[in-house]
């Protein structure tokens, strides 16, 4: 079986290129492309929603929720695919990046579970998933943010608030592998 080709979506984030070298470490082939790149022009076998500074920086980010792909959202791409499929983001009570605990509460779900019952995270919480939209369920939470990852397999979308890519996340990397089992 060949290994899947997973695009990265820069949508302007400090950490954008440690996710396309995350990617290239779990053994795919990887690409950063500008998130004006047009759909069409995009050839994966799955999608990373970078983060970035701002929800009016994502440029044709819901073009690509319609590839029909597998799609992990990072920080602001999780925000992104809540907000454009109906959730609510909304400020979060706290600002700047922070080593998080994060509680996995569904054990069985294909990109979090395996870090059962919890995971240490990096992350911002400036902005933040308030309520999910439909048919996506809560995969973690932590006493900073009800919504710290969140899944919709049935339409393979998936997001996490915190950064898998930065090294003071604990196992990030098992995130990106899940996320390439997830696009085989």
């Amino acid at each position: 079986m060949s290994e899947p080709r997973i695009v990265v979506i820069d949508n302007h984030g400090q950490f954008t290129h440690l996710e396309g070298r995350a990617l290239r470490d779990a053994g795919v082939d990887t690409e950063i492309l500008d998130n004006d790149t047009p759909p069409g022009d995009i050839d994966a076998d799955g999608l990373v929603l970078s983060g970035g500074p701002s929800m009016d920086r994502i440029g044709r980010t819901e073009e690509y929720l319609d590839l029909d792909v597998p799609v992990l959202g990072i920080c602001l791409g999780l925000q992104a695919i809540a907000e454009l499929l109906g959730g609510t983001v909304e400020s979060g009570d706290y600002g700047g990046y922070a080593d998080v605990d994060v509680t996995i509460t569904d054990d069985d779900d294909p990109l979090v579970g395996s870090l059962a019952p919890g995971t240490r995270t990096w992350a911002s919480h400036a902005d933040e998933v308030k309520a999910v939209p439909d048919g996506f369920h809560v995969t973690a939470d932590s006493d900073v943010c009800g919504v710290e990852a969140m899944s919709d397999p049935d339409r393979d979308l998936y997001g996490v608030q915190w950064h898998p890519e930065v090294s003071h996340t604990e196992r990030g990397q098992e995130v990106f592998e899940n996320f390439v089992e997830i696009c085989r």
